[in-house]
């Protein structure tokens, strides 16, 4: 693992190659269980994991199915099925892998709040890709009356990860996520922690002149882009220069509503522009509540440019404080951390230089090696 993580952190949550720096035996047939599918407009950072996951094991000779919620795009050089809509598929998702797929090597249940409960109807070996644990999110997304709805998600997330499988292992993205199972109830030995990567850069676009800070991600409640714009009004006057919001979701309306003068909100972009704005930007801002890992971060750092996000779980793991961004504990350190990096280009490129050094120990390709261990360790793991 690289040299930042705490000797305690390897000990307590080792990764697949500190454990079988040989190669078992590996499984065939794999069958990814997911929300959705990478080409879905709702898609994220869960998604973008599972198909260079895919993508990757299918190069190395696997094949590989994604069982997902729809609408699913076409096959993407492993094959993608639908189970039906967004929701009901969780319901369905048994008896279309039965009459569309029938078998597999292994089952990939990508856990991300609702479960599908593989392990209590699939015989065979399951593996749990976790993301981050959704514990405090229940009650941000279902609020005042929707209060009892919350904690019943609460609930039975925590019963399928902890409860539900007490046999199988769990691939945690990143220590804090390792760390969320192990408060509910996971036990040490079963977690795997195999970090997301990043790819390999193109030709660096010119950085912005003019100060430009750059958030992006999907528009949702726990993303926090409306405690962004409010800060933004603190921040505006010291720096000045503009915000660009790159992302869609259910929250952009409202946003764009309490958006003051200098925000520009751009939706979905290209990958190519997504490059050229990570390369623009002076700083990442990621006011997230909670991350698996925070991708954009590792992206971003890829590109020279540092973060500033919130000290929650995730985010303390993809930036390093102080060295590759700055983590606040407060509105007004976050505030504060921001104008202190806007207005010294020598910390900047500093911390710029740090981040890319640091992304470079990132690679999709070690990605995929790792799982691909922790695959062949829960096949062979596996009893009747």
């Amino acid at each position: 693992m690289p040299q930042h993580v705490p000797s305690s952190l390897r000990t307590a949550f080792p990764s697949s190659a500190q454990r079988h720096p040989a190669l078992p035996p590996q499984p065939r047939r794999i069958v990814f269980l997911a929300r959705r599918d990478f080409g879905n407009e709702a898609a994220g950072g869960s998604e973008l994991l599972v198909d260079r996951l895919a993508e990757g094991l299918t190069r190395l000779g696997h094949q590989v199915t994604l069982l997902c919620g729809g609408p699913a795009s076409p096959s993407r050089g492993y094959r993608v099925v639908s189970a039906g809509g967004d929701l009901g598929h969780y319901l369905r998702a048994r008896s279309v892998f039965r009459r569309r797929i029938g078998d597999c090597d292994l089952l990939v249940e990508v856990c991300n709040g609702m479960p599908y409960l593989a392990p209590l109807w699939h015989r065979g070996p399951t593996l749990c890709l976790v993301n981050h644990v959704h514990t405090d999110l229940w009650r941000m997304r279902f609020g005042g009356p929707l209060a009892p709805a919350a904690r019943v998600g609460r609930r039975l997330e925590h019963w399928a990860l902890a409860g539900a499988r007490r046999h199988g292992l769990l691939v945690a993205v990143s220590p804090s996520t390792a760390q969320a199972l192990r408060a509910i109830g996971v036990e040490r030995e079963r977690i795997r922690v195999v970090h997301n990567g990043v790819e390999e850069p193109g030709p660096p676009a010119e950085r912005s002149p003019e100060p430009m800070f750059l958030a992006m991600g999907r528009l949702v409640e726990y993303k926090r882009i409306d405690l962004l714009l409010r800060l933004w009004e603190r921040v505006r006057p010291v720096t000045g220069g503009r915000l660009v919001v790159v992302g869609d979701g259910p929250e952009r309306a409202r946003l764009e509503r309490l958006a003051g003068p200098g925000v520009e909100f751009t939706g979905h972009v290209s990958e190519v522009e997504k490059h050229r704005l990570l390369c623009a930007a002076w700083l990442l801002l990621h006011p997230s509540a909670v991350e698996g890992w925070g991708l954009v971060v590792t992206e971003a750092a890829a590109r020279g440019t540092p973060t500033v996000a919130f000290d929650v779980p995730g985010l303390r793991d993809s930036v390093v404080d102080g060295e590759t961004g700055l983590l606040a504990r407060g509105e007004s350190s976050f505030a504060a951390a921001w104008c202190t990096l806007a207005l010294s280009t020598h910390r900047r490129t500093l911390m710029g230089k740090a981040a890319g050094d640091r992304a470079a120990q990132y690679r999709w390709s070690r990605t995929v090696r790792q799982f691909r261990t922790v695959a062949a360790e829960a096949v062979r793991g596996w009893t009747p």
